[in-house]
């Protein structure tokens, strides 16, 4: 797994390496690589359909203008993500929100894989179990702290390792850890006052 990571990484700095010497067509391919993941981590924090899409392309736009100064210190994909959670909360900013918690789609098969409880058979019970879990959840993730909030996204719903997630929010891999396990615990106070 980590060699695989290793030659995208590579693979990633070869085309930044383009763009920077004005093959534009290489920055499409990373476009095409990386939108789905871009679209769906502004997704998060703007709830809009169509705003998601022009914050997307803004956070492309804005690294495409400042991959001339990008140097490789991090991934690609990691310095990406930044600029793409940068633009996202900016948006939020200049319309006067606070950035929203994270929506679980319960119908989400990707989700539902890891957590055969959520696929039993929907009795009215079990869905108004499943609704109010939900709805539980999101509003613990709703309620933490911004930087807990990132964290413990990009590491669950992302499966960005803490390693990426550091270079993201720039601080030490401790530091990602420590927030990750602050967000599960306040997230399992909130489903436990549940039952």
């Amino acid at each position: 797994m980590e060699s695989i990571l290793k030659s995208q990484s590579e693979s990633d700095q070869r085309l930044v390496e383009r763009v920077q010497r004005g093959d534009k067509k290489a920055f499409d391919l990373l476009v095409l690589k990386y939108q789905h993941k871009i679209v769906a981590l502004v997704a998060r924090y703007v709830k809009d359909q169509h705003e998601v899409f022009d914050v997307s392309q803004e956070a492309f736009i804005k690294a495409y203008r400042a991959l001339p100064r990008f140097r490789g210190d991090s991934a690609f994909y990691t310095w990406l993500y930044r600029i793409a959670i940068n633009t996202a909360k900016n948006y939020l900013v200049s319309r006067a929100r606070r950035p929203p918690g994270v929506d679980l789609e319960v119908d989400n098969g990707e989700y539902q894989e890891g957590s055969p409880q959520l696929m039993d058979i929907a009795t009215p019970e079990s869905s108004l179990a499943r609704d109010q879990l939900e709805k539980t959840i999101n509003s613990a993730i709703d309620a933490l702290p911004e930087e807990l909030k990132v964290a413990v996204t990009l590491r669950e719903f992302d499966g960005l390792s803490y390693e990426d997630i550091a270079a993201i929010m720039q601080c030490p891999v401790g530091t990602v850890r420590s927030r990750i396990f602050r967000a599960r615990e306040s997230i399992e106070k909130r489903i436990d006052a549940m039952d």
